[in-house]
């Protein structure tokens, strides 16, 4: 007996729907060539979290421009092998990027960065609201 092709195609439809749909409620689908990040609000400051695994702190490039921040990761293969020859050669040269637009202003001097075991965080305190506030009595 034969199989009917359409339905193979049908599955391989039904299989891509359905991570489709995991993706976007798992908080949207990851892009190839994007690094994976969680942004947090602490309330006080945005906490940006970010997986960036084989990477270098010099390879890192974060910008903050127009309450977007800006983050690109460059890394080069090493040309040769120190020890031998190459059997494969699938780490080469990798990059990365992404812009995590910020609902609210923040207080860009006050921005730190940190990186550690692959993973860069990024703390953004938040502009603090005026002091100039006006109490308002009640009649």
């Amino acid at each position: 007996m034969r199989r009917n092709p359409f339905n193979d195609i049908e599955e391989m439809l039904d299989r891509v729907s359905r991570q489709v749909e995991e993706g976007m409620t798992a908080g949207g689908l990851q892009v190839p060539g994007s690094v994976p990040v969680d942004v947090a609000d602490t309330g006080e400051e945005y906490v940006v979290t970010a997986d960036l695994p084989g990477y270098e702190t010099d390879d890192i490039d974060l910008t903050l421009s127009d309450g977007t921040l800006r983050l690109e990761a460059n890394r080069t293969g090493e040309a040769e092998y120190a020890e031998g020859r190459y059997l494969r050669r699938e780490r080469t040269e990798t990059s990365a990027s992404r812009r995590i637009r910020l609902p609210e202003p923040v207080d860009e001097e006050a921005v730190a960065a940190g990186f550690e075991n692959g993973v860069l965080t990024v703390r953004l305190p938040k502009v603090s609201g005026s002091d100039d506030s006006k109490r308002i009595d009640i009649e």
